[in-house]
C-alpha cells in the first residue's frame, strides 16, 4: 500500500504549472470563484487538486488486487475490476496502471456528477464533495430510483438539503465506520469547503 505522500500531487496534479504571464491559471481560477461566491455550472469543473489529495486519503492506493468492504475485487485507488481488465484477487498492478484506472475512474467520475446535477450551479467544494460521492458508491447509487430525496434536492436547488443527503455508510448491507468517517468529511467539504480529516482530531480543518 502506498501512503498518500508518496504518489502525491505529482500523480493527480502533475508538476507545478508555470503562471501565465498575465492573467491566472485555471486552477487558481477556481479557488478565486469560490472566495468569490461564484457558483458555476458543474459542465464547467473538474476535480480540484485538494480533492485528489483527500480522495487519495481516503481510498489508499493498493497495487495488489483485493476484496473491498462490499467483496468486490478491487486495486489501485478504489478501482472496482471490471471484466476487461483481466485481473483477480491477488495479481499486482505497476504505478503506471494504477494511475490509468484512476485517471479514468475520476473521468467518469466528474461526468456523473455533471449528469446528476443537470443545470444546478454549483462551487468548487460543492462539485468535489459530489465527486467524492459518486466515485465511492457509483453513478447508479444515486440515481433517482435509488436516492430519490438526493435528486428532489437537486431538483429543488436546495444547498442544506443535498448537503443532507451525502450520508452513505453501509457498503454490502454493513454498516461501515469508514464510510461514515468519509460521509463526514463529504459533508464538510460540501458545507464549509474543509477538506480535512476528521479522524485526526488535531487537524484545525476538520471542525
Amino acid at each position: 500500500m502506498l501512503g498518500a505522500g508518496a504518489l502525491g500531487l505529482t500523480a493527480f496534479t502533475g508538476p507545478p504549472k508555470a503562471r501565465k504571464a498575465f492573467g491566472i491559471d485555471e486552477d487558481m481560477q477556481r479557488v478565486v470563484d469560490d472566495v468569490a461566491g461564484v457558483r458555476k455550472p458543474a459542465a464547467l469543473m473538474k476535480a480540484s487538486g485538494t480533492f485528489k489529495q483527500a480522495l487519495i486519503e481516503e481510498e489508499g492506493v493498493r497495487y495488489t488486487v483485493y476484496r473491498d468492504v462490499a467483496g468486490y475485487p478491487t486495486v489501485g485507488v478504489g478501482h472496482l475490476i471490471l471484466p476487461e481488465d483481466d485481473l483477480q484477487v491477488g495479481d499486482r498492478v505497476d504505478e503506471a496502471q494504477v494511475l490509468q484506472f484512476l485517471e479514468h475512474d475520476l473521468a467518469k467520475a466528474e461526468q456523473g456528477v455533471r449528469l446528476l446535477v443537470g443545470d444546478l450551479p454549483l462551487h468548487q467544494h460543492e462539485f468535489d464533495a459530489l465527486l467524492d460521492l459518486v466515485y465511492n458508491v457509483g453513478l447508479g447509487n444515486v440515481s433517482e430510483n435509488e436516492s430519490p430525496r438526493l435528486n428532489t434536492a437537486i431538483e429543488s436547488r436546495d444547498y442544506e438539503a443535498i448537503a443532507a443527503e451525502l450520508d452513505y455508510t453501509h457498503a454490502g448491507g454493513k454498516f461501515a465506520r469508514g464510510l461514515q468517517f468519509r460521509s463526514e468529511r463529504r459533508a464538510k467539504i460540501f458545507m464549509k469547503g474543509r477538506y480535512g480529516n476528521p479522524r485526526q482530531n488535531d487537524d484545525p480543518y476538520s471542525t
